[in-house]
């Protein structure tokens, strides 16, 4: 994984973002954590964090948080009606309270397993929040390197789409798309499919990247 390209386009987000008068409230990328942090974490948790998870964890960053927010009076095209913000974030020390979240919506509100509603809430492992109610989770029936789901709370269109195959795919696709808000409704334009996962050089993140001056 490149993570200084990662790094470069942040850069670049941000310069943008400031340039059309926007506004970036926070960009956080804390030291990597190490593999003791992360055991102490997994014990606390009781589960074994994805492959690639713990890769950027250790090799990237513990503690990651971008916040930024489009100029009021801007409008975007139709298809990108619901874009306003970015708000990409994970922490290692978060996951115990996420987790303890989604734990909760399943014992208050999505306790069926045998409900294909519920069941999307099921066996997973919140990492982000949405900043809704709902949560990008990692699917941990899947495998050691968990695919990327998303719970909505509220009957969300994005309800169990896979948004990448796994962390590494998320952050290289995402960042390509400007890391746009958390909420379905602002990445499902770059999928194309419940499991397509977000599309990173598709031709509509090609038009949004022009539209939002990122292509030079």
């Amino acid at each position: 994984m490149d993570y200084q390209l990662i790094r470069d386009r942040i850069d670049k987000l941000v310069a943008r973002v400031n340039e059309i008068g926007g506004e970036v409230q926070e960009v956080i990328i804390e030291e990597p954590a190490s593999l003791e942090q992360i055991l102490q974490i997994e014990e606390q948790l009781g589960m074994k964090l994805p492959h690639s998870f713990k890769m950027v964890l250790t090799e990237f960053s513990s503690n990651f948080s971008l916040r930024w927010f489009l100029p009021e009076e801007l409008e975007p095209p139709e298809e990108f009606k619901f874009i306003y913000c970015g708000m990409p974030h994970w922490g290692l020390e978060l996951l115990p309270q996420f987790e303890e979240d989604r734990l909760g919506w399943i014992e208050t509100v999505f306790p069926n397993p045998s409900d294909d509603y519920d069941a999307v809430w099921h066996h997973k492992l919140a990492f982000c929040e949405a900043g809704n109610g709902d949560y990008l989770a990692f699917d941990m029936a899947k495998g050691d390197d968990a695919p990327i789901v998303y719970l909505s709370h509220d009957d969300g269109e994005g309800h169990g789409y896979v948004m990448a195959n796994n962390f590494l795919e998320l952050i290289e696709n995402w960042s390509k798309i400007a890391f746009v808000g958390n909420i379905d409704d602002d990445w499902l334009p770059f999928t194309t499919s419940p499991e397509s996962g977000i599309i990173g050089d598709g031709e509509v993140a090609k038009r949004f990247r022009s539209w939002m001056g990122l292509n030079s």
